[in-house]
């Protein structure tokens, strides 16, 4: 595995000369010495570690948003990192394999100490949470929405870059209760998720909420992730009608399968996702069954040039990556979560406080309306290490346009 990285006696006036010249010496020497030290603490960095899946069956996200992590970095830099204290980012490929990751993340732990990392999966974080908590009292991040990774209680030390899967459900279901298909009619809601921890893991906090914002739910569907015959669950779809259709746990397959069986079948289904659904990957397959389609999202697009922060990842894109033409939402996932390690490090030094682990942790429960330039609404980590906003878009003309302001979940 590689790493790659984003500096003597004789007479009494004798005895009184050399007495003098060595407390001279000892002088200059303590002197160089504490230039020195100084030297080095002007050139020490803040090291933050990664172990990205730029390989492996989630390269397809991987790459992206490793390139997003190390550019958010690379920008802060530019700004002047933390009141003059450059960041370093320091990142290794797992291949999306776990025993990889569990094993470059405790050799980046001994190797470097970082304050911060970052890692490639749900099942990562589970995996080393205990020993984050308790021994390594690093701050980290990483491609998870997980509930259980960002409740604050059981992981102080970990946050999620956006809101979680169950309260990107939840920011869906209250769009859904404010945007009934009928006046005066109950709106109601079909669940339909993969057979995994990702489809599952927000289903029970959706059946709560939908039922204290008054939506019904009427169906919940499961598949396997790559599921080719959708017929018995379409037919259910059918019998059921729902108005509105969430789906979890899937990246592309069976979503446009099923879209298209259920306008064959005539319904009238809003279809929406959370945030790997809601990808321009997902609108090219669909093509025109594609205008409708809807979900949530905890940043703006790429091509939201009215967005301040958007212009920013341009203009950066266009100095340092100018055959780039596009950046999909697993960038802007690296971009963030950037945005957050920097922002930790300086509310750390706003408080004069050293940039250890432990106190990186602290800040998170301060994040309080941080304006993110318009990139991720108003960003407080309230009741969890998680965002609990989004917004809700909407596809038209092979892009998601905003349909929502920004919602958050309190």
């Amino acid at each position: 595995m590689r790493e790659h990285r984003a500096d003597l006696d004789s007479t009494d006036g004798e005895e009184g000369q050399m007495k003098s010249l060595r407390v001279t010496l000892g002088l200059l020497l303590a002197l160089c010495l504490l230039l020195g030290a100084g030297s080095a603490l002007a050139a020490d960095t803040i090291k933050i570690t990664a172990q990205q899946p730029i390989t492996g069956r989630f390269a397809f996200a991987g790459k992206h948003i490793n390139q997003g992590l190390a550019d958010s970095l690379a920008w802060a830099n530019e700004q002047g990192g933390v009141d003059g204290i450059k960041v370093e980012y320091i990142y290794e490929d797992t291949g999306y394999d776990l025993k990889r990751a569990v094993a470059a993340f405790k050799k980046m732990m001994a190797k470097y100490s970082p304050v911060m990392d970052y890692g490639e999966s749900t099942g990562q974080g589970k995996a080393l949470s205990p020993e984050i908590n308790s021994r390594y009292h690093v701050v980290y991040g990483s491609t998870s929405f997980s509930q259980e990774l960002a409740d604050r209680a059981k992981n102080p030390y970990i946050f999620v870059s956006g809101p979680t899967y169950a309260q990107q459900f939840g920011i869906l279901l209250k769009y859904i209760a404010a945007n009934p298909k009928t006046k005066g009619k109950k709106p109601t809601v079909a669940f339909f998720h993969s057979d995994t921890e990702f489809g599952r893991d927000p289903i029970p906090f959706a059946r709560e909420m939908a039922k204290k914002l008054g939506v019904e739910v009427v169906a919940e569907e499961v598949t396997a992730v790559g599921a080719v015959d959708v017929t018995s669950q379409l037919l259910d779809l059918k019998r059921h009608n729902p108005d509105y259709c969430i789906f979890q746990g899937y990246v592309v397959p069976p979503i446009p399968a099923i879209i298209r069986g259920a306008k064959d079948f005539g319904l009238k289904t809003t279809f929406m996702g959370t945030f790997w659904t809601m990808s321009n990957m997902l609108l090219d397959k669909l093509g025109a069954d594609g205008e409708g389609y809807m979900g949530v999202m905890p940043y703006a697009y790429w091509y939201h040039t009215e967005v301040p922060m958007i212009k920013i990842i341009q203009d950066f894109n266009k100095r340092h990556h100018p055959d780039v033409a596009y950046r999909p939402n697993s960038y802007m996932q690296g971009w963030f979560t950037g945005m957050v390690f920097v922002k930790l490090a300086k509310m750390c030094k706003a408080k004069g406080l050293p940039i250890t682990g432990p106190n990186l942790k602290d800040m998170i429960p301060q994040v309080k309306d941080w304006d993110t330039q318009g990139f991720a609404g108003m960003v407080s980590f309230k009741s969890s290490n998680a965002t609990a906003v989004g917004k809700v878009y909407v596809g038209k003309g092979g892009k998601f346009v905003p349909a929502s302001d920004w919602i958050y979940l309190d």
